[in-house]
């Protein structure tokens, strides 16, 4: 290890709120790391939506409030599984080459025994993969197959048993397995820290102290936007739960939801459709599904009509709206497979950092091997045909979503060749 090192965050910020700061802080002080380096996702989620807020200003959000550099998640694992979410972003911070450890939030609050888990699944038991598909073949859904399935292969193990489903029911826990399963995977020598997650459960939809669930903050900035013209009260609601210092980034913010993608949505998948492309050639989307959704082609309703319609017992609201972002985005099993065998991450974007955070870029441009972009038009030299061509469908996620923006904001919207990376 350098002996600049910094400890790490895999994050959405959607949006950024207190308990992103208090993580910031905490993971600092846990680790007496004289720098934090955040790893977020772009301008589209793991749940299959678009992020509320663009990526520069989540980026600027990260930065005042305690990171010294902010990465992006490439798009196409950023809207992927948890397993590939989890397993790209540490790929990221172990190729870097200056990451001493990785810190997230968890209800368990407690690193070894999530450590222990990701150390045993890591070694990929033979019968998970069984398992998985007889429970599927039962009726359960993808999400309740894999927990059973995790259950009956971690039984295995006695020290593990007595805690299987305090760690397994909460999506945190489960989260934080995944980060630990894949430095496990990679032999790696980032440690990993967990916090416990502060305030409000991960899914509560009411605002609560200042620490609320960012479903609970998405929920009321979208009912507060539609009825308020007024910049300086429109995010009034929430802003005990959004740092000061951040506030101020949203007056001019306008948050964006699945539904306002629902037009382009369906011309695509008309587009695919009338040039005989298979829904199933997009990643994720099994051919049953495929079908599915051809019967349903001149269904035009919204994109969240559109997942509901679509869901059953099998496929899962969040899993179908993976599905239709990756078809709307042109992420192809192909190339999804491609770079998950090329180790996940080919570049490093880097979207923002601290000016007294030089000697960090320093090092790692000396001890990591992957390109650093820093500079849009420079990525045609820096990278290599292949890499080149998946920089490119990158930005085509982040200008598709550009284009939403530029209509719902009814202001001109920067695109990825003019936006420079933020410095403060």
């Amino acid at each position: 290890m350098n002996q600049i090192h910094a400890v790490g965050i895999i994050a959405e910020y959607n949006p950024f709120h207190n308990g992103h700061f208090y993580h910031i802080q905490m993971a600092r002080q846990l680790t007496h790391a004289p720098y934090c380096i955040a790893v977020i996702s772009g301008d589209f989620v793991q749940r299959g939506a678009p992020a509320m807020f663009e990526k520069y200003t989540r980026a600027r959000m990260a930065l005042l409030s305690g990171a010294d550099l902010v990465l992006e998640l490439p798009p196409v694992f950023a809207t992927a599984s948890a397993e590939d979410f989890a397993a790209c972003g540490v790929a990221l911070l172990d190729r870097l080459s200056v990451v001493s450890h990785l810190c997230f939030g968890s209800e368990w609050g407690e690193s070894s025994l999530i450590s222990k888990f990701g150390t045993f699944l890591a070694r990929e038991p033979e019968e998970l993969s069984f398992l998985i598909k007889k429970y599927i073949s039962l009726g359960y859904s993808f999400p309740e197959a894999r927990q059973s399935a995790l259950t009956d292969c971690l039984s295995i193990d006695p020290a593990l048993k007595p805690y299987i489903e305090a760690i397994l029911s909460s999506p945190n826990n489960l989260l934080g397995v995944e980060y630990c399963k894949a430095l496990a995977r990679r032999n790696s020598s980032i440690i990993p820290v967990t916090l416990p997650r502060k305030g409000s459960g991960y899914d509560d939809k009411e605002l609560a102290d200042n620490y609320s669930s960012a479903t609970a903050i998405r929920s009321r900035i979208l009912k507060d936007y539609s009825g308020s013209h007024d910049k300086k009260t429109r995010y009034s609601a929430v802003s005990g739960q959004i740092p000061s210092a951040c506030l101020s980034l949203l007056e001019d913010a306008a948050p964006l939801t699945a539904n306002d993608f629902s037009s382009l949505l369906a011309f695509r998948l008309l587009e695919l459709h009338h040039r005989g492309i298979p829904f199933h050639e997009f990643a994720d989307v099994s051919r049953d599904l495929s079908a599915r959704m051809e019967k349903q082609l001149l269904n035009f309703s919204s994109f969240e009509d559109k997942a509901a319609a679509l869901k059953t017992k099998q496929y899962t609201y969040t899993r179908i709206s993976r599905c239709l972002i990756h078809i709307l985005l042109d992420m192809t099993a192909r190339t999804y497979r491609c770079r998950k065998e090329g180790d996940y991450i080919s570049y490093v974007r880097i979207l923002g950092f601290k000016r007294e955070a030089a000697p960090l870029l320093s090092a790692i441009k000396k001890a990591s091997a992957l390109p650093l972009i820093t500079k849009t038009a420079d990525a045609k030299i820096i990278l290599d045909t292949q890499t080149f061509a998946w920089f490119e469908q990158d930005l085509l996620a982040s200008h598709i979503y550009q284009s939403v923006l530029a209509q719902k904001s009814e202001a001109s919207a920067g695109n990825e060749y003019t936006r420079s990376v933020i410095v403060i």
